[in-house]
């Protein structure tokens, strides 16, 4: 694979709102805010600044084809929970893209010190809950008609989630500490 997966700096603004662009409109429902929007990629850009999102690029011939972000509130009640944005473009899907992204994002969630990570995706984006039910992603809840796209229709969203806590302790138990840090 040809990828450089790195985090995602202010000099990605434009290759990241091109990489938006790109992207079908689906595959930006369960973010909340549409990314092609640059106040939403400033506002990402100052949540990174003030600690509260981690976020990768993965660059593949100098163009940015996936990003992952780890979104935190440590602020908030749930500071020990993590949730995990994913976006890969459709040309560079199945081939493990998503999946290297994943697990940069997780070093990082374990570095945090989280407990639990959750993930939110359109259920017939069969690819991705796949890819997340690989690494013990679970379903948790189904949340009907929660998002809308522009031209009117609504879409349930599913969300998953991953117990780190309890995966922690089961590798502790059998010694594999070491093999969380990596």
């Amino acid at each position: 694979m040809s990828h450089l997966i790195r985090r995602f700096e202010p000099a990605d603004r434009e290759a990241m709102l091109a990489f938006a662009d790109s992207l079908p409109e689906h595959d930006l429902l369960f973010l909340g805010r549409d990314l092609r929007h640059p106040r939403v990629i400033e506002a990402w850009l100052g949540a990174i600044e003030e600690g509260w999102i981690d976020s990768l690029v993965a660059i593949d011939k100098e163009k940015l084809v996936g990003t992952a972000a780890l979104v935190r509130d440590p602020l908030g009640w749930s500071a020990h929970v993590g949730e995990i944005r994913l976006l890969v473009a459709s040309d560079k899907r199945g081939v493990g893209l998503g999946r290297d992204l994943l697990e940069g994002i997780y070093s990082i969630a374990m570095e945090r010190g989280l407990a639990k990570l959750t993930a939110q995706m359109t259920p017939d984006q069969i690819g991705s809950v796949m890819l997340f039910e690989s690494l013990g992603f679970r379903a948790e809840a189904l949340l009907k008609d929660q998002v809308r796209d522009r031209a009117g229709t609504n879409y349930d969203l599913a969300l998953l989630s991953h117990d780190v806590s309890r995966l922690a302790a089961q590798h502790r138990a059998f010694g594999f500490e070491n093999e969380l840090k990596q």
